[in-house]
């Protein structure tokens, strides 16, 4: 390190970034020998040259104000450390919000995860060494609500802008090329591969639309960032004014702990952030995550235990036993942090997005949906989201009981184990859909709600009707959903890995409409992906209700939420959705649906209607059983609607 700095400030001069950058090496080996006295003031002179050479704002500056503050920390400085790491964090933050609005959204991902680790050290900074340093705490909070769910947020807001802009033809083409992409994709993803010349040909074909797609939201992005007005920085205060009263934020964020001295991440672990109307934060580091996932898959298995005639099959005691081991570990520290506070805006981190928090069971023995109200965000930063009204074109839409292919016939997404095709879309065997003559009914009982609705039914349910609908007040969809896990990509071989790797997750989910045809690769196959549903126009509409089978799932990103159809409705334009977690019973679904159309209708919040048509059902004989009443969960918007 000696001799390149030697020679970079003999061939490139003293203030040249290179001479920085050896300055910075040989400072941080100083540091991790623990001679902080002789780092800290190479650290300084690198900073310097960064600052004049590089500029203020640029990665490298950021690089060594979070040095300094890594120094800071392992001698014990917290205040000088906070005072770095806030200048270094705020660069960050400059080139995301510049950097973020270009790119497709693997590309997005790929870029924030270059300050995923500087995310993991301000917040263990705050939890492990200052957990009482107040500005600690306000740094950490603030970067998590910068940067949890920021990716969705962007995909949103670039949308929203070029849908609004009608009078503008570039834009407006954008979006349909858009959609005509998408739909390519999704095709492409469903056409069994033997419907192709050879596997090459396929391989092929999927790489350029993949392409293809990927220009286009660059070009999305580009165009957005054109129009889109000088956001405003994200503020604890900005959004502690859109918390109702007697309501609290409380964001759960997983991290990775780290330790200053030896440079080096430790096991994941969950911790929670609690905003309050007045202003006041709260934080608590919840413990490793891996104990607190093991008892939520078992949590969940017995919720979603389920047999084919939608009866539960885990027996309540064994499903509270569980539900109260885990609320022991995840809600009871966040309850005595809340106080008498009732009214929860939750914002759930990794596998946690994958239950309903209702249906955990308190130290009294009683589940959360019978004392909590509680609605799910992505993040915090929704509730700004929130402010914008925009005004709904249509009434009502209902897409209810397709019929999936000739009377009496079940469809079948029938995929073969050696296709990269099947593999990514459903590698757990055939996906058989019979037709839900039930959810007719379901369709006739928000007619009688509301007059004004338009319902298809049948076989003109389709894909084709549901992308011309354009920003109707309310959307309910009651059909077959889907959702495929993640293959191993062991099993699949070279070229194959590749493709899965540039696949883009919303593909594996989605919904099965009237007229299927998994074997046609042109134009509308029946089977809406979610990617497919990003380029709905939703701009205005109020409410989405997914009256199907696990709507709610999706693949899990760590600080970006679900990638499946919830995330989809929100980039397309929504304002709040109601999405299953499990496959529900159609009875009970029938029923949840018609009591909870009602209390929106007298007039409840879209997430405390659901609330009490959950405690209304907790209280029968029939439907007491979580599996029934839990299998919904209301996200967005939780704000009466206007009829």
């Amino acid at each position: 390190y000696q001799e390149a700095l030697a020679i970079r400030k003999q061939k490139l001069g003293e203030n040249h970034p290179s001479t920085a950058q050896s300055l910075n090496n040989l400072a941080g080996l100083y540091s991790f020998q623990g001679r902080y006295t002789e780092a800290e003031p190479l650290y300084q002179e690198a900073l310097a040259i960064r600052k004049q050479k590089l500029g203020e704002n640029h990665p490298s500056t950021a690089n060594s104000l979070n040095n300094l503050a890594f120094l800071y920390q392992a001698q014990g400085k917290i205040s000088q450390a906070m005072y770095s790491l806030t200048q270094g964090v705020a660069v960050e933050e400059y080139n995301l919000s510049k950097n973020l609005n270009i790119g497709d959204d693997k590309q997005k991902q790929d870029y924030i995860r270059t300050v995923s680790g500087t995310t993991d050290w301000v917040i263990s900074l705050n939890l492990q060494s200052a957990p009482d340093n107040l500005q600690a705490t306000q740094l950490a909070f603030k970067t998590i609500l910068e940067r949890k769910g920021r990716i969705l947020d962007i995909s949103t807001n670039s949308l929203q802008i070029l849908r609004q802009r009608t009078d503008d033809p570039e834009s407006q083409k954008l979006l349909e090329e858009l959609e005509d992409i998408k739909t390519q994709q999704a095709n492409l993803t469903f056409t069994p591969v033997d419907k192709f010349s050879s596997p090459e040909v396929y391989r092929q074909l999927l790489t350029e639309v993949q392409t293809k797609a990927k220009e286009l939201e660059d070009k999305i992005g580009r165009r957005s960032a054109e129009f889109r007005q000088l956001s405003q920085p994200i503020t604890l205060d900005a959004i502690q004014q859109q918390i109702p009263a007697n309501s609290a934020l409380v964001e759960i964020v997983l991290y990775r702990p780290y330790n200053a001295k030896d440079d080096s991440f430790g096991t994941p672990r969950y911790a929670v952030y609690i905003l309050f109307p007045n202003g006041e934060i709260k934080a608590k580091d919840l413990g490793e995550a891996k104990p607190i996932n093991d008892d939520l898959s078992y949590f969940r298995a017995n919720l979603a235990d389920i047999s084919h005639n939608g009866v539960p099959q885990t027996p309540i005691p064994q499903l509270k036993e569980s539900a109260r081991q885990l609320d022991a570990k995840l809600m009871q520290p966040i309850r005595q942090m809340l106080g008498d506070t009732k009214n929860i805006l939750l914002s759930p981190d990794a596998a946690l997005n994958l239950i309903p928090f209702e249906a955990l069971v308190d130290e009294n023995n009683q589940y959360l949906v019978e004392n909590y109200k509680i609605t799910y965000l992505t993040s915090g930063r929704d509730l700004l989201r929130f402010k914008d009204k925009f005004p709904n074109q249509q009434s009502p839409i209902v897409l209810a009981d397709p019929i999936y292919n000739k009377e009496g016939e079940e469809v079948a997404l029938n995929p073969q184990p050696d296709q990269l095709r099947s593999s990514a879309l459903c590698n757990s065997g055939d996906r058989k859909f019979k037709r839900l003559q039930g959810t007719e009914e379901e369709a006739k009982t928000i007619k009688k709600f509301f007059p004004q609705a338009t319902v298809f039914t049948q076989s003109q349910a389709t894909e084709k009707l549901l992308k011309q609908v354009k920003r109707p007040k309310i959307l309910h969809l009651a059909t077959h959903g889907f959702f495929c896990e993640t293959p191993d990509t062991n099993s699949l071989n070279k070229a194959n890995q590749t493709l899965l790797k540039n696949e883009n997750p919303l593909l594996r989910s989605g919904l099965v409409l009237a007229g299927v045809k998994v074997n046609d690769s042109a134009g509308d196959d029946g089977v809406l992906t979610a990617l497919e549903t990003t380029a709905l126009n939703l701009v205005g509409t109020k409410l989405v209700v997914l009256s199907a089978c696990e709507t709610g799932r999706g693949d899990i990103s760590i600080g970006d939420g679900v990638y499946g159809l919830r995330r989809a409705l929100v980039i397309a334009g929504s304002e709040s959705q109601l999405i299953s977690l499990w496959q529900v019973s159609s009875n009970a679904t029938k029923h949840l649906m018609e009591a909870y159309y009602g209390q929106l209708k007298n007039g409840e919040g879209r997430s405390e209607a659901l609330r009490k048509v959950q405690i209304e059902m907790l209280k029968s004989e029939i439907k007491n059983h979580p599996s029934y009443w839990a299998g919904f969960i209301s996200s967005g918007d939780w704000t009466p609607m206007e009829f």
